[in-house]
C-alpha cells in the first residue's frame, strides 16, 4: 500500500514540498484555518479547521501509514512545532521531505518533519532540529547546530560552527559568520551580515547587521 501524506498549509509552502515528495508516497489532503485559502492542486482536496480535520480524520486516516508535513514557512517556527505535536497526538507521522537535488552529509542529524529544498546543502556534523526549514539553495556549513523550528530562508548561509537557537529566522540572502549564535525567536532580515551574537527575540538587518527592535 502507497503511503499517504497530508499538509498543514496550502500556500506557496506547499507547492514547494509537493514537488520535493518522493514518489512513493501520496499526498491525500490539505487542512487550513483560512477558509479565503483554495487548494493549490486541482486534484487535491483541502479541509478547513478542526471540523474538515475530523471529517476527514473519520473517513480516511489510516494507522501507520499516513504522514504529515507542516507547509508553513516564514517566521512561524513555534506554530510549526505546536501543530508538529498536536498531529502526532491524534496518530500521525511526521515526515521530513528531503528534495534529490539537495546535498546533505552523511554524518549530519536531522530533526524529524524537517524540510531540506532544491539545491540547499547541509555540511558534517550539523544537528538539526524537529521541524527546521533549510529552504531553496540555502547552505549550512560544518558543525553548525539549529534548534527546532527554524527557519533559513531561500540563499541565506551559515558559516561553520553557527549556533541557531529555536524558532529564529534567518531571512533571504542573509550571512551569518563563523561562531556565531542567533538566539532564540530571533529575525535577521534579508541580505544581512551577521557578525557577532544576536540576543533572542530581536530583529536585525544591515551590513553588519543591527538591532532595531525588540520581537514581541
Amino acid at each position: 500500500m502507497t503511503k499517504q501524506i497530508i499538509f498543514r498549509g496550502g500556500t506557496g509552502q506547499a507547492k514547494m514540498l509537493r514537488e520535493s515528495l518522493d514518489n512513493k508516497i501520496k499526498l491525500a489532503a490539505i487542512f487550513e484555518q483560512n477558509k479565503d485559502i483554495k487548494s493549490p492542486f486541482n486534484d487535491i482536496d483541502i479541509y478547513y479547521g478542526d471540523e474538515g480535520f475530523n471529517t476527514w480524520y473519520k473517513k480516511f486516516f489510516i494507522e501507520n501509514e499516513t504522514y504529515f508535513a507542516v507547509a508553513i514557512g516564514g517566521d512561524n517556527g513555534k506554530d510549526r512545532v505546536v501543530i508538529h505535536h498536536k498531529l502526532m497526538s491524534w496518530g500521525l507521522r511526521p515526515f521530513s521531505i528531503i528534495d534529490k537535488s539537495a546535498y546533505i552529509s552523511r554524518n549530519c542529524k536531522l530533526g524529524v518533519g524537517c524540510q531540506v529544498l532544491p539545491q540547499s546543502a547541509i555540511c558534517t556534523e550539523v544537528e538539526i532540529g524537529i521541524q527546521t526549514i533549510i529552504n531553496t539553495g540555502a547552505t549550512v556549513d560544518h558543525e553548525c547546530k539549529l534548534g527546532k523550528g527554524v527557519h533559513i530562508c531561500p540563499g541565506a548561509h551559515l558559516a561553520g560552527l553557527v549556533t541557531v537557537e529555536d524558532y529564529a529566522t534567518i531571512y533571504t540572502g542573509a550571512t551569518i559568520l563563523p561562531r556565531v549564535t542567533v538566539g532564540e525567536g530571533a529575525v535577521i532580515g534579508a541580505g544581512a551580515v551577521v557578525i557577532k551574537d544576536v540576543k533572542p527575540y530581536t530583529l536585525v538587518v544591515g551590513n553588519p547587521a543591527r538591532e532595531v527592535k525588540m520581537i514581541k
